[in-house]
């Protein structure tokens, strides 16, 4: 049975919403401390700039303190900082509070392990077994209070035992310099970008200051954007998913690229010299030549998801490149990337993880690579993409009100039948997905083929199927 509170990414909502509730983040911690933080009993969290985040982050290290867990405070930092520095920090685990690249009334909590690892589909389950079982806990020990003492008080029948050891809140205020630090290590020396004219759009999130630093500190020129947080303009109009404004500042600035980042950093786009954006997949088709030609692409072999066009398996098997499709999912494309020893594997929407510098998608340590990868070939970006030919493709997102309506859409015996009908009239060299969003109530239909017309045709009705259930 599927997780009802936890998708993909870990538990994401409407901020002061259940489940994005103080008294929800207050018992999550409650369940984490019991079930997770049994050894070292210290967590570190950490945030990116919404509003919302210090309600979430004040819930959590009550709770945890609550239940003698101490609390590494990291402040406002990217996911990919999380990640990378859980395993030095001495903790049974970290939490991310992030909505990622949604607007700044939603918000999230990602549960890392120790080791930097999203936490499984299994643990998931559990600790939302807990959760629930706490709320019939609550709800029969409530009920039973009330009709033995007619809704009144006792402060006579209050449990007597002793106080539980608390924990502690601890602000870490290294952390920061020492990803940045690991950052600039990437690049041979620290005049690696000299010459690079390249804006950045911070998206108003976690990298607001350290994707420009870093770039500085490397010698790089930098135009700036949306790197200006104020709690309500985190993703507005700007970052990974609104590349307007970033196209435009590079076409004036003549820059070389521009790169966009989202709220909490794990994804990253690229648009060209021309303002063009360049998608996840040619972005790994790049690296993976960059990483192949210095003897870097351990396995020979790159991984990416069922999400990913048709094209990008036919340019790797020209190209002699070993490639396997995860599951859509960062932790799933990372988790066939530890099975097949691979250093290299993303998604089409710019989660791209690089393993020998970062634990998950990190758009800045993409971002450098990207940079030095350019530098050495000499082309203008416009020249080297696109690498390959896409097939026809239209992908849509259709929007329900609720994840309930959501999950049903797609179960209706006339939507499947017209799902296997359209695969049937694809044919051959196709991909046909109506994929239940694992962060959102959002169906992700795409629809791939050869002939673009029939593909554009088949989207129209499938996608009209499936709004009838729409509400």
């Amino acid at each position: 049975m599927a997780n009802k509170l936890f998708g993909t990414d870990g538990v994401r909502g409407t901020a002061n919403v259940y489940p994005m509730t103080a008294d929800f983040a207050f018992e999550l911690a409650g369940v984490l401390s019991w079930l997770v933080c049994k050894e070292k009993k210290t967590v570190a969290i950490g945030k990116d700039t919404r509003i919302s985040g210090d309600m979430l982050e004040a819930a959590l290290c009550a709770g945890f303190t609550a239940n003698g867990v101490s609390v590494i405070s990291l402040g406002v930092v990217p996911t990919p900082l999380v990640t990378l520095e859980a395993k030095n920090l001495n903790i049974d685990m970290a939490l991310m509070i992030t909505a990622s690249h949604n607007p700044y009334h939603d918000n999230g909590i990602k549960l890392i392990d120790r080791n930097g690892n999203k936490f499984s589909d299994e643990l998931y389950a559990q600790i939302e077994g807990l959760l629930n079982q706490k709320d019939s806990d609550y709800n029969n020990k409530n009920n039973a209070h009330n009709n033995n003492n007619n809704g009144k008080i006792d402060n006579n029948n209050k449990p007597n035992k002793s106080p539980s050891p608390l924990g502690r809140i601890i602000k870490d205020e290294n952390v920061i310099e020492n990803y940045i630090h690991k950052m600039r290590n990437i690049a041979p020396n620290y005049k690696a970008l000299q010459g690079l004219r390249v804006v950045l759009d911070c998206a108003n999130g976690a990298y607001f200051s350290i994707l420009p630093q870093t770039f500085k500190d490397l010698g790089a020129g930098i135009i700036a954007i949306n790197n200006t947080p104020d709690g309500f303009n985190i993703n507005k109009d700007c970052g990974s998913q609104h590349t307007e404004s970033l196209s435009e500042t590079v076409r004036n600035a003549h820059a070389h690229f521009g790169i966009a980042v989202d709220g909490d950093g794990d994804r990253v786009i690229l648009v060209d010299n021309n303002g063009k954006v360049i998608d996840g997949d040619q972005l790994l088709c790049f690296l993976a030549q960059y990483l192949k030609k210095h003897d870097k692409l351990a396995a020979n072999t790159v991984i990416s998801t069922e999400w990913s066009n048709l094209g990008l398996g036919e340019y790797f098997e020209k190209q002699g490149i070993v490639y396997y499709k995860s599951k859509v999912g960062e932790r799933y494309v990372i988790d066939l990337m530890k099975e097949k020893k691979a250093v290299l594997g993303g998604e089409l929407v710019g989660h791209i993880v690089l393993s020998d510098y970062a634990v998950s998608g990190d758009a800045l340590a993409t971002a450098l690579i990207l940079s030095l990868a350019y530098l050495e070939d000499g082309r203008q970006m416009s020249e080297i993409f696109p690498i390959f030919n896409p097939y026809p493709c239209i992908i849509e997102n259709i929007r329900f009100s609720t994840s309930e309506y959501m999950q049903q859409s797609v179960e209706y015996e006339d939507v499947k039948t017209a799902l296997a009908a359209a695969k049937d009239k694809l044919g051959a060299n196709s991909n046909l997905i109506a994929r239940k969003s694992g962060t959102e109530p959002v169906i992700k239909l795409r629809v791939e083929g050869k002939d673009e017309k029939l593909v554009r045709e088949l989207a129209e009705q499938l996608k009209a199927q499936i709004i009838k259930y729409q509400k």
